[in-house]
Formats: structure tokens, C-alpha cells, sequence
């Protein structure tokens, strides 16, 4: 028999446990239905495996680098990589996670239905669409009939066509983040957030890495001084960057000895890579296939579907959709701010949802980087007159501490009202540290009372004081 809840949720990723969360903590009856494990992309195949990974590469690269900080190895203590210790503790950190949302949803009395969902049309069950049929793990089936649907369905790496994927010599990341072995050559095809971590990561652990980007710069969507300060700290540390370069898929051969490729160079030159493994990264696509939309209104367009930007209604208003498969930010912070925006809205709440700009954008490599707001260009591309201070972060006392002074931290306004447009930093626990302009952000602080804060010294925190003060003509460091 079909039963009703207030609120049902297609997949159990940040979207998808955080709305059903704040809607079960509103008093409404939730389910949520999910083919897989709870914790979606974010949880087994991006963020906190990724980032697992990349802690050991840090760890790695921190020991070989020691005796820099008077610390030494005994002699004959070599410092070797034990990669099935570094996935064993990547698996450990996930399925510690993934039991507290299990947790969660239990002490939020969410039931949690485990199989594929499917939106069927009215019926005399519903009196219009949105009814979900589920396919249950055991090979029964149940048909959910809810309220207010929410579609948090994920998305999945997209691929480029004609490359021979095999999951082990030529991989997506998701591929990736289960091999057996540590590759000791890789091609990272795409120069984007992905492709930047693990170049960073696979270099701390010895690999030998050649990253290819059609664009002529590393991370184009972000600030050209991120973009520069990254590639010449990659290059620095062994990877070899060819930018604006064209890969030729259907040349790719993939063999138990390795992997190549042809690619055209900037400076139109034919050339051969060869590698181990090739890891591509071109971007994602949302999971929006089979399921059903045909049945309903909701449609998709370019592989995500359609909302309406302020409310993350579909074009039917009783269902909404949140995350990865709406595009826009692919971050799991903006869908959980996109679940919240959307429950708070079916409870007839005021909201007000935060720009795709505002929404801080989070790097891991080595080192970090993180923004918010508009980079420099785009504001004067839209017409607006800036003013941009950047100082480095060698002339922060515990940068030097740290044994990590590369980097800096950029402010940038808007010339004639002094309001904080957009904040760029890249160094040691940027990522961190960009959460101060995202308060700033949303409290519509300017960069003289940010700079007026007092910041504990010595810290890195002291970044975003001198940056806010110089851009405001009153740093201490000058500008």
C-alpha cells in the first residue's frame, strides 16, 4: 500500500539529509529514498575521500621535508608511502561519517527507503504527479506519495567521449579514489578544482604528473592571481602544466603497460604523453536521467534541472530541487544552504537565498586556496570600478612559523562605495580562513570594519585584517 508523508526526498546526499533533517526538526513527517549510501558524492566519492587523501600526501610531504624544521630522521629511516594504509584510513574517516548521518536520520525519526525512485503521474493514489515508485533493494516495490517532493539527486563526473574508460588505467575521479596502487605517472586531463587537488596530491606522494587544460590558465573561473600563484606552485613542486592545449580522445590507447594520448600544444605542436594512468576530470553532470520527469512538469535542460532560482521550485511548485542537479555552485555547503532555502519555503518561511557568487569556494591542494564574491576581472567586465590590494603571506609572522609563506590575501571593493566585492586568498588553511569573509558577506560588513576586528597575533587570521586595512588605506604592512 502507498503511504504519505509531508516531506520526501530523492537522494541522500548534503542536500538530501539536510533537508530532511530541517523538515523533520519542523515536525513533518520525512522520508527520504536512496539507491545508495546515505552521504551521497560528497561523502564516498569527493569531498572526505579526496580530502583524506590529500591529508596524507601533506603528511607525506611535511616528513620528507623535516629537516627543515630541525627535525631528523635516524639514518637508514626511510620515508616510505604505505598506500593501502592511506586507503584503509580514507575508507575508516567515510564509514565513520557515513554512520553519523545513518545516525541522524534515526534520531530525527526519518525514514530512510532503500532503492530507486521514480516520479509517476496522477493516479488515484495522488491527484497529481510527483508520487514516487520506488524499487526496493529487496526487488519489491513501494509507491511514496508525499506533499512536497525535493530532488537531490547528485550528479556524476562527465566524461569525455572517445577515451577508453576502464576504471583503472583511464579513470574519472571517482574511479580514482579506489586504486590499487599509487600510479607512478599520471595525465590529469582538466585544470579545474579536481584536477588541481589531485596534481597536488599525487605529487606529494612521488607521482610524476603532467596535467592538460584546454583553457589557458588553471582554474579559469577563479582570480588570475590564483590562478598564477597555483600553477607556479605546482610547476615548482614537478608538475608539468600545458595550457591551452587540445587532447586528441580518439588516440588514446590504453594498455597494461600505461596509457597515451596526443594532444595539439598552445603553439599548435603535436605531442605524445605517455603514463601509467590517466585521470580525467572535465567537469559534472547531474543525475537527472530515469526518473520520470516525463510523468510530471519538471523538466531539464543541459543535464540539470530547471528551477526557479529563488524558491528552487521545479514547474511543479510542490516539488522543488536542490544541489549538484540543479548546476550552478557544485559545492556541498551550497546544497545544503539550497535545502535549507527550499524546506524553509515549504514551511512558508521567509527566504532569502544566497548568490552562486557568495557561496565561498573551497581548493585543497598545497597550497590552499579559497575566494568569495567576484574576482577582479569580472567586476570590471560588469562595469564596476575596483580597487585591489594583495599582500603576500610571507610578511605574516606565522606564515614563516608554519614553514609555509607562499600565498597571499586579496581584497577587492567597489572603488565608489567601499563595499567588499570579493575576497581571494591562496596559502596554509585558506580554506579556513575564507569563512570570515563569508560572515562579512552576509552581514554586508565593509573591509574598514573587518580590518577594525581585533586578530589574534601570531595567525594567519591576521591576513584578513591587514588585507581589509590596506584596502581600506590603513595597513600597517602597506599595501
Amino acid at each position: 500500500m502507498p503511504f504519505e508523508v509531508d516531506v520526501a526526498i530523492l537522494g541522500g546526499g548534503p542536500g538530501g539529509y539536510t533537508a530532511a533533517v530541517r523538515a523533520a526538526q519542523a515536525g513533518r513527517s520525512v522520508a527520504i529514498i536512496e539507491k545508495d549510501k546515505l552521504g551521497g558524492t560528497c561523502l564516498h566519492r569527493g569531498c572526505i575521500p579526496s580530502k583524506t587523501l590529500l591529508r596524507s600526501a601533506e603528511v607525506y610531504a611535511t616528513v620528507r621535508s623535516a629537516a627543515a624544521y630541525g627535525v631528523l630522521l635516524s639514518a637508514g629511516d626511510d620515508v616510505t608511502v604505505d598506500w593501502s594504509a592511506v586507503m584503509r584510513r580514507k575508507e575508516d574517516v567515510v564509514g565513520q561519517l557515513h554512520k553519523g548521518v545513518e545516525a541522524l536520520m534515526k534520531q530525527n525519526r526519518i525514514q530512510v527507503i532503500r532503492g530507486a525512485g521514480r516520479l509517476t503521474g496522477p493516479s488515484i493514489f495522488s491527484p497529481r504527479g510527483g508520487a514516487i515508485a520506488v524499487a526496493l533493494e529487496d526487488g519489491e516495490s513501494e509507491t511514496v506519495v508525499p506533499r512536497h517532493l525535493i530532488l537531490a539527486t547528485g550528479s556524476r563526473p562527465r566524461k569525455l567521449e572517445g577515451l577508453p574508460y576502464d576504471g583503472l588505467s583511464v579513470v574519472t575521479s571517482d574511479e580514482a579514489l579506489t586504486w590499487p596502487s599509487r600510479p607512478a605517472s599520471a595525465i590529469i586531463v582538466g585544470g579545474g578544482v579536481i584536477g588541481v587537488e589531485w596534481a597536488s596530491l599525487l605529487v606529494d606522494f612521488g607521482t610524476a604528473v603532467t596535467l592538460v587544460e584546454t583553457a589557458d590558465r588553471l582554474l579559469p573561473g577563479e582570480d588570475k592571481d590564483i590562478s598564477a600563484e597555483l600553477a607556479r606552485q605546482l610547476e615548482k613542486r614537478g608538475v608539468k602544466l600545458l595550457l591551452g592545449a587540445k587532447l586528441d580522445a580518439s588516440s588514446c590507447i590504453s594498455a597494461e603497460d600505461g596509457v597515451s594520448v596526443r594532444i595539439e600544444t598552445a603553439a599548435g605542436k603535436a605531442e605524445t604523453l605517455e603514463a601509467e594512468r590517466m585521470l580525467v576530470s572535465v567537469g559534472r553532470i547531474g543525475n537527472v536521467e530515469n526518473l520520470g520527469f516525463e510523468n510530471t512538469d519538471v523538466k531539464a535542460s543541459g543535464g540539470f534541472v530547471t528551477v526557479n532560482p529563488a524558491t528552487l521550485q521545479t514547474g511543479e511548485p510542490h516539488i522543488y530541487a536542490v544541489g549538484d542537479v540543479i548546476g550552478g555552485v557544485q559545492l556541498a555547503h551550497a546544497a545544503m544552504h539550497e535545502a535549507e532555502i527550499a524546506v524553509a519555503h515549504i514551511l512558508g518561511q521567509p527566504i532569502v537565498r544566497t548568490s552562486d557568487r557568495d557561496v565561498p569556494r573551497a581548493i585543497y591542494s598545497r597550497p590552499e586556496a579559497a575566494a568569495i564574491g567576484w574576482t577582479e576581472a569580472a567586476a570590471k567586465a560588469y562595469g564596476i570600478e575596483t580597487r585591489a590590494v594583495k599582500l603576500p603571506m610571507r610578511i605574516f609572522g606565522k606564515a614563516l612559523v608554519q614553514g609555509e609563506p607562499e600565498g597571499f590575501a586579496k581584497a577587492v571593493v567597489d572603488r565608489k562605495t567601499g563595499d567588499l566585492l570579493g575576497v581571494h586568498l591562496v596559502g596554509p588553511h585558506a580554506t579556513d580562513l575564507i569563512a570570515e569573509a563569508s560572515l562579512a558577506k552576509l552581514l554586508d560588513a565593509v573591509p574598514w570594519e573587518i580590518g577594525r576586528a581585533i586578530h589574534p597575533h601570531p595567525t594567519l587570521s591576521e591576513a584578513m585584517q591587514e588585507v581589509m586595512q590596506a584596502v581600506s588605506g590603513s595597513a600597517s604592512h602597506g599595501s
